[in-house]
């Protein structure tokens, strides 16, 4: 690599990032450089290893201002969308990464939940994780988008993300946690929005989802998702899937056995 590759590929980088751009890849940078792969790769190197620029995947890099250098890569609400883009992939931050954005600020998680239609492996960027869960029926959930310093994040509707929080409640902490997410939400959700939302997921989830609202004290939300579930539902489920019901309590309104305790984190 010549000396001043390195500092071509600075000024590149700058350039794009005073246009708005804040993502690139190896083949456009190389493209810009007019040099070869090897030279390329060792100018991103250099950069990286100076925290100006990370890669959350393969070819794929992300400009690091100064102040997200500690954090090692941007927030991923500030990459994913271009991310997804770049792969062609449909996607929306959901569970536990979309409640907070409808103001369920207590349950910070640790890692940012984009929901995909096949799963995917973790992606790792410094100190930033994006998991990945995979949604049968991804098309049909409602979203909205939501501004970000670097653009747009695409993020599943408070109705939509109150029914994947209960249909993915082991990705989501468990059921009191599930239960605390659910008492922030509550007041915020449409009754006729929940069952369009509901209609994209088993009936299964929303016979818990129900259940749930009304022990958290959110059961005008639900009165309508009632309906939805006396039409739709045939069986009995568990509030608790894979637990013992051997016992459980009965509700008749929600075709399920309350087999387990609920005690809402706050």
């Amino acid at each position: 690599m010549s000396e001043s590759t390195a500092p071509r590929a600075r000024d590149v980088i700058a350039d794009l990032a005073a246009r708005g751009r804040h993502h690139f890849t190896s083949s456009e940078l190389r493209s810009a450089l007019g040099v070869s792969g090897a030279a390329a790769r060792q100018a991103l190197s250099r950069l990286a290893a100076k925290g100006e620029i990370a890669s959350p995947a393969r070819g794929f890099y992300v400009i690091v201002p100064p102040e997200y250098r500690r954090l090692g890569c941007l927030p991923a609400d500030q990459f994913v969308p271009a991310l997804m883009a770049h792969r062609n992939v449909r996607y929306y931050a959901g569970l536990l990464s979309a409640a907070q954005y409808h103001g369920a600020a207590h349950h910070r998680p640790q890692e940012f939940q984009a929901v995909v239609e096949r799963n995917r492996p973790a992606i790792v960027c410094g100190a930033v994780r994006v998991a990945f869960v995979a949604r049968r029926n991804l098309a049909a959930v409602p979203v909205e988008r939501f501004n970000t310093p670097r653009g747009t994040v695409l993020v599943s509707t408070v109705e939509a993300t109150a029914v994947d929080l209960v249909g993915y409640m082991h990705r989501a902490g468990g059921l009191d946690r599930v239960a605390g997410v659910l008492s922030e939400l509550g007041e915020d959700m449409d009754p006729e929005r929940l069952v369009e939302a509901s209609q994209a997921a088993s009936v299964l989830w929303a016979q818990r989802l129900g259940y749930l609202l009304e022990q958290v004290g959110a059961a005008d939300g639900a009165v309508l998702l009632k309906a939805h579930v006396r039409q739709r539902a045939r069986n009995y489920t568990k509030l608790l899937p894979g637990a013992d019901a051997a016992g459980a309590p009965r509700s008749k309104d929600w075709r399920l056995f309350a087999n387990a305790g609920i005690e809402a984190d706050a």
